[in-house]
C-alpha cells in the first residue's frame, strides 16, 4: 500500500483504531509481564522462606 500522508498511514483505511489499539494492548502486556513475574517470584520466595521457618 502507498499512503499519501502520515494521517492516511495512521488512519489505515478506517481500521487505524483497531490496528494501533492492538499494538498498544500488546505493548502494555509485554511491559507488564516482567513486573508481574517479579511479584510472583517474590511471593513464591516468601512462601518458601516461611515454610522453612515453620520446620526449624
Amino acid at each position: 500500500m502507498n499512503w499519501g500522508s502520515p494521517e492516511a498511514f495512521f488512519h489505515m483505511g478506517g481500521y487505524g483504531l483497531f490496528v494501533w489499539g492492538s499494538y498498544a494492548l500488546t505493548l502494555a502486556c509485554m511491559l507488564a509481564e516482567p513486573v508481574l513475574a517479579r511479584f510472583r517470584y517474590r511471593a513464591a520466595l516468601r512462601a518458601v522462606q516461611q515454610g522453612q521457618e515453620d520446620h526449624t
